[in-house]
């Protein structure tokens, strides 16, 4: 059906700048990082708001109430969830993945790479991406916990300290080797 009539047309109108203002406001009073680079967990709120934001507007039984409260409680939800994890180990590794290291020292890692579904292709455009030629050349590549790939050069690894809370196969930490010496 293309048309039922001008009053609905003029509903999803007022409900969608209303809805947005309403939107845009308790992102805004939320913080920045409510809707900052994601990870899992953030998708799926993102997702709910999107949905939420859709609802109010296609359908005449949700009020902007209603649906207004759904969007600050979503919201608010997310505030506490990204509170709790930067305050409680527990609720971090609950909300959280982890980061994976995948190459390291030049070396691909094989296994953690099939645990995160990673191809070496993948790997490799990420090296690429930042300008670098051999894998040699690399000290680390990082999966993420927002599924972005961080590629660390050899001659930029420093200390390496930047890798401590990335866990190595076999090994404590990221930063140190997880292939015996030899």
């Amino acid at each position: 059906m293309f048309f039922d009539s001008w009053s609905d047309v003029l509903r999803v109108g007022v409900m969608a700048l209303l809805a947005y203002a309403a939107l845009i406001v308790t992102l805004r009073t939320a913080g920045k990082r409510t809707l900052a680079k994601m990870n899992a967990f953030d998708l799926v709120v993102t997702v709910a708001l999107g949905s939420t934001l859709a609802t109010i507007l296609l359908n005449g039984q949700v009020s902007l109430l209603e649906g207004v409260l759904a969007l600050v409680l979503l919201v608010a939800l997310q505030f506490v969830s990204a509170w709790g994890a930067v305050r409680w180990s527990a609720a971090r590794r609950l909300l959280k993945s982890r980061p994976t290291l995948l190459l390291h020292r030049g070396r691909m890692l094989p296994e953690a790479m099939e645990g995160q579904r990673v191809t070496a292709g993948e790997v490799r455009q990420a090296v690429r991406a930042q300008g670098i030629g051999g894998l040699e050349e690399v000290h680390a590549v990082v999966l993420e916990t927002d599924g972005s790939f961080s590629v660390i050069p050899r001659a930029q690894a420093g200390s390496a300290d930047a890798l401590e809370d990335v866990p190595a196969p076999g090994g404590p930490r990221g930063g140190e080797d997880p292939a015996p010496r030899g």
